[in-house]
């Protein structure tokens, strides 16, 4: 589903990605682990077509199509999500609003028709319920007024409401308590199917105790240095990343 071949990309001057490689089957949960400073987020920035961020070498192809290729808005249609760190508030347009209007630009360029207001509702509440967001959140502006726990909640929600085909999750565990990290990876495995599949970006292995990847990787100064099994993930969590940097 997602082919990540010698990719090499900069932030100004500055090389980050340094020959990156990996490859996501649908069906498949893959986690990245890896320092600070590592290439993580950028590595999400990347796929995402965020601005400021310029490929010198390599490719990245979804779905058989060149993903550097696209505008980041054809990425989201083509199936691409991407969650981010540090989920930004926008006032004066209601998650609702931001919602609908997101899907069905989605559906325009895929040729489907637009959703109707009762199914977009009726999805609203279904979704809504199992993360525990009520109504009068959800007609706020996205994300204004929420805490750390409920903006990774409403972005869970998001993920539920748009059905991407990959999701792209950039520490979705970041400032969440015990509770809201279990509700957010209860959402994340709603998810997962056969069809689909994620990318978890994390610092930490409590978030693996609830979403079990089928593979982690390293990922150290701009490339994936070592793979394994949920083991891995164990591993770094009692060692540390100390000898996998080199």
């Amino acid at each position: 589903m997602l082919e990540i071949t010698n990719l090499h990309a900069t932030v100004g001057e500055r090389e980050i990605l340094k020959g990156l490689t990996l490859s996501v089957k649908a069906g498949e949960v893959h986690a990245i682990m890896g320092p600070n400073g590592a290439g993580k987020s950028t590595l999400a920035h990347v796929l995402a077509g965020r601005e400021g961020y310029e490929v010198t070498k390599g490719s990245a192809h979804f779905e058989g199509r060149d993903l550097l290729d696209m505008e980041p808005h054809e990425r989201a249609a083509a199936g691409l999500f991407l969650g981010f760190q540090y989920p930004v508030e926008i006032p004066g347009v209601s998650n609702l609003l931001f919602l609908r209007t997101a899907m069905n630009a989605q559906r325009k360029l895929r040729g489907e028709a637009e959703i109707s207001g009762a199914e977009f509702m009726k999805k609203v509440k279904a979704e809504s319920a199992t993360l525990g967001l009520d109504m009068d959140m959800l007609k706020r502006g996205v994300n204004v007024g929420f805490s750390g726990g409920e903006k990774k909640r409403n972005e869970a929600f998001q993920l539920g409401m748009l059905e991407p085909k990959f999701a792209l999750l950039d520490e979705t565990d970041s400032g969440l308590d015990i509770d809201a990290l279990r509700i957010v990876s209860e959402g994340i495995n709603r998810f997962r199917s056969a069809e689909r599949a994620v990318l978890l970006i994390t610092h930490y292995q409590r978030l693996l105790d609830h979403v079990r990847p089928d593979v982690v990787h390293v990922l150290a100064k701009g490339r994936i240095v070592e793979s394994g099994g949920p083991e891995l993930a164990l591993r770094l969590e009692a060692q540390g990343y100390e000898g996998l940097a080199a």
